[in-house]
């Protein structure tokens, strides 16, 4: 990084991860409300792999002429502030950067933010496992707010996917909500789903009041629901169609600076899961992506600047 330019992470032509390049791109000083951020981690979610192969433009959901960014929470370092910002340069904070059509991401040496977008990182929580709590924790917060608090005659939750991040946060954050919360995973995702306080199965019948379809099952999760509960999934742009009475939605995660703010004071206190698989150069973003779409990987691949 030098004084007027760094780099980032960038697709012209998405095609998967070999259309992935490192660019310069120059510095931004950050305007009324926003702060500029060193990136110390940013996370690869399945999101990034669809941006990187073209799907969110085929469907018109990314026009960039130039260039489309990758990546969506990072956590990282102030570096300076605009005006009526009151946070210090050197304060530790994570956040994400919301929609698809931009031509900038957290893939990147550094990114200016709102400052609505970021919370302050505890200080004993690392920052690159602060990295992995924006978009996943508020991604199964904001699922539990489209389903509302259980009702007292029908509360049982099924979460698909239990042990990947958004799941493991859902079945973590359900019992507040009034849900009884069971996560449906591989036979050797029971020990992590128990010790979150949710039930466990590896196979589900019909019959669940409400499921929470972190796994992108779509229409065979959907089957799961009992006539007239509730579906909340990960695919804004593929809801299944409503069917027996149910009330389907997706969650499309946004920026929530206080909603931030407690996820990762719960994950400094242990009471979510921060999970970082592997701390991996910016350079290798391509090939992060790769073993992403492998599968298999229960925590995240964090790209460092």
């Amino acid at each position: 990084m030098n004084s007027t330019t760094f780099r980032t992470a960038v697709v012209r032509v998405p095609s998967g991860p070999d259309s992935i390049e490192i660019i310069d791109v120059p510095v931004v000083s950050p305007g009324p409300g926003q702060v500029r951020v060193a990136i110390a981690g940013a996370p690869v979610n399945p999101v990034d792999l669809g941006v990187a192969g073209g799907f969110f433009h085929s469907i018109g959901m990314i026009d960039q002429p130039g260039h489309t960014g990758l990546g969506w929470d990072f956590a990282g370092t102030v570096l300076e502030r605009g005006e009526g910002v009151d946070l210090a340069a050197g304060t530790r904070v994570a956040g994400m950067v919301g929609g698809f059509d931009r031509d900038y991401g957290t893939y990147a040496e550094q990114l200016v933010v709102p400052v609505t977008a970021l919370a302050v990182v505890p200080d004993d929580l690392d920052l690159l496992e602060a990295a992995t709590v924006p978009v996943n924790g508020l991604a199964a917060a904001q699922m539990l707010d489209l389903l509302d608090d259980a009702p007292a005659d029908g509360n049982r939750l099924l979460v698909t996917g239990a042990g990947g991040l958004v799941g493991g946060y859902l079945v973590a954050l359900a019992a507040e909500r009034g849900w009884d919360a069971t996560g449906l995973g591989r036979p050797d995702d029971e020990k992590f789903v128990r010790g979150l306080g949710a039930g466990f199965v590896s196979h589900a019948e019909p019959g669940w009041d409400a499921v929470a379809d972190a796994a992108s099952m779509q229409e065979e999760a959907l089957a799961l629901v009992r006539g007239g509960g509730k579906f909340v999934g990960v695919k804004p742009n593929a809801v299944p169609a409503a069917e027996r009475g149910i009330s389907a939605s997706a969650v499309e995660t946004y920026p929530d600076a206080a909603r931030l703010s407690d996820l990762l004071a719960r994950a400094a206190s242990g009471v979510l899961p921060a999970r970082v698989h592997a701390a991996v150069p910016l350079d290798n973003a391509a090939e992060a992506h790769r073993a992403v779409a492998a599968g298999g990987v229960r925590g995240r691949y964090v790209l460092v600047p």
